[in-house]
């Protein structure tokens, strides 16, 4: 086994890792490929840290990782099955590269015994943050209503990326101000932001108004090397909400994931 430090070359064996941690069981399905994908291009991920993610290997296959979740003082440890004498080990790391002035705070579910027991032996102790995990089976075709007027069409954000973000920038609540939006727009087009890898246009859905202006945005992650879809993100702007865009939106969404293989 070697360790390594993370180089955009890895990319693609992080996200086989992160499916191959959930193909079993599903128990850090709250860190997978797609969340790592989304976040990797995300205008607020410090690219010049990633130097910083730690990664363990065997051969050219990872077993093992200490990821940064955006920023430094939040992160994800993982290994794979079989490799759970190397965590504590992913554990001491993480807490020397990548806590901030605030110390750090890692992401365990409820049934990961083992690893809740050596966070508590590396010095962690369990706090009130908490992430809830929403799931649903995609046995049957899920119902689409769009109030009267409204439409649903694929959005790239790298093809009209002003449309978007400012799709985004009023649906996360940072209000209407255009020339606010503006400044932050031309910050955000300063950065290396390039397409994501995976990105699945159809998977890319916007709700239309009757004037013609995107009112809602939701997008659905799906590997056929895996059996899930992942929803993120999904928003609406404030004057829109309360019709059920978002709802039809992710059924939408989550109809097309299906045809493609997602349960």
């Amino acid at each position: 086994m070697e360790f390594k430090h993370y180089t955009e070359e890895d990319y693609e064996a992080v996200c086989d890792f992160l499916i191959e941690l959930n193909r079993e069981e599903k128990n850090h399905i709250n860190w997978n490929w797609a969340r790592f994908e989304w976040m990797a291009e995300h205008p607020e991920f410090d690219k010049s840290l990633s130097l910083s993610i730690g990664l363990w290997t065997e051969g050219k296959k990872i077993v093992g990782a200490a990821i940064y979740d955006m920023y430094f003082g939040e992160a994800f440890c993982g290994v794979l099955p079989g490799w759970e004498a190397l965590f504590s080990t992913v554990l001491d790391y993480a807490w020397d590269e990548l806590k901030d002035e605030n110390g750090l705070g890692i992401s365990i579910r409820n049934d990961c015994r083992a690893e809740i027991e050596a966070a508590v032996a590396a010095g962690f102790a369990p706090s009130e943050q908490t992430e809830t995990n929403l799931w649903m089976d995609l046995n049957g075709k899920l119902p689409v209503m769009l109030p009267e007027g409204h439409g649903i069409t694929e959005i790239d954000p790298m093809e009209e990326p002003r449309a978007f973000q400012w799709l985004l920038w009023q649906g996360f609540n940072h209000g209407d101000d255009p020339e606010e939006f503006e400044q932050d727009y031309q910050r955000t087009m300063a950065l290396d932001i390039k397409p994501r890898r995976h990105f699945n246009k159809k998977l890319s859905l916007a709700a239309v108004s009757p004037a013609g202006e995107y009112a809602a945005y939701c997008c659905v992650w799906y590997s056929e090397k895996t059996d899930y879809a992942y929803v993120e993100p999904v928003c609406t702007v404030p004057s829109d909400r309360g019709k059920g865009l978002a709802k039809a939106l992710i059924y939408e969404a989550l109809n097309r994931a299906a045809t493609l293989g997602a349960k």
